[in-house]
């Protein structure tokens, strides 16, 4: 009895082998040359007292890991940091998938509403910052000035400049220019959604509360932890728009842990301890982004079964 056999030549698997690694060569160069190189050469700053200039830094080992521990301002920071993440994260998604349901029972004429959402997402965010910190202005800001027209003068702030309001001021202003990528990614989640499933439910009685949490809301939630993972990564990281707005101030109220690194690596000229506050923004952001990697990845193999 003559056997056949699928297994494939020992030359060809070589063969496929070497195309697969000249494939994902350049991806793995990338890789080492922009993070694994730059990860071990700040962890490798951590562990030294460099200011920047000194040719041979000395070797500190832990020291500035203690003083992290010890620095209530990084210890502040790191609050501030978790504060902006719960609430930049979870209301530009609720925002988001809100106006990306509406848009999405209005079909084609959402096309104008979509560029118009999405347009902030766009501009650059040195633009976002400026603009709104014209409409932050004490003095001739437009919210003061809107607050003034419908007799609400008492609630006329500083927004920028009062420890109280400048954190709110900024996040306010990082929602904004974030929803409207949630939306936009959602509103194409939704364009995959079985309808006859839908039909079907509107059929049996079943309002809409309820065809969107039992039938919508399924299907999309793996691209819904993919928006919610990218949008908590940038809240961790976030560095750009609090320091175009209030540079971490007034009296560090606005200070998150970019901003706090920042001012120490190259304002204070303490790069070792700026790096390790950097390194901080990684240990805190990476378990989360695994935990939801780990979660989408479930929901996906579910929804292929």
């Amino acid at each position: 009895m003559s056997h056949t056999t699928s297994t494939v030549p020992r030359p060809t698997r070589i063969a496929k082998a070497r195309l697969g690694y000249l494939f994902i060569a350049p991806g793995a160069v990338l890789v080492v040359t922009f993070f694994i190189f730059p990860l071990g050469n700040a962890l490798y700053l951590s562990f030294l007292d460099f200011d920047g200039i000194s040719a041979n830094p000395p070797f500190v080992g832990l020291d500035n890991y203690v003083r992290l521990l010890a620095d209530q301002l990084a210890i502040d920071a790191i609050g501030r940091n978790f504060l902006w993440v719960i609430v930049g994260t979870i209301t530009p998604l609720v925002l988001g998938l809100i106006m990306a349901l509406a848009l999405w029972t209005l079909g084609r004429g959402s096309v104008l509403y979509r560029i118009l959402f999405f347009l902030p997402h766009l501009l650059p965010v040195v633009a976002v910052g400026v603009v709104w910190g014209w409409i932050y202005n004490p003095i001739r800001g437009w919210l003061n000035e809107a607050l003034r027209l419908v007799g609400l003068e008492s609630l006329q702030r500083g927004w920028l400049g009062e420890p109280d309001t400048a954190l709110w001021a900024v996040l306010a202003t990082a929602i904004w220019a974030t929803y409207g990528f949630v939306l936009i990614i959602l509103l194409s989640a939704l364009g995959n959604v079985d309808e006859e499933l839908l039909e079907a439910a509107r059929l049996d009685g079943t309002n809409a509360v309820q065809r969107v949490w039992h039938i919508v809301l399924p299907q999309i939630v793996p691209v819904f932890i993919l928006v919610t993972t990218l949008t908590l990564v940038g809240g961790f990281a976030v560095f750009d728009i609090v320091f175009v707005m209030t540079g971490g101030g007034p009296a560090n109220a606005s200070n998150l842990l970019g901003t706090y690194a920042y001012a120490n690596a190259f304002q204070l000229g303490n790069l070792s301890y700026g790096t390790t506050l950097a390194l901080v923004i990684l240990v805190l952001s990476v378990p989360f982004v695994i935990a939801l990697n780990l979660i989408q990845r479930r929901l996906s193999l579910r929804n292929i079964r």
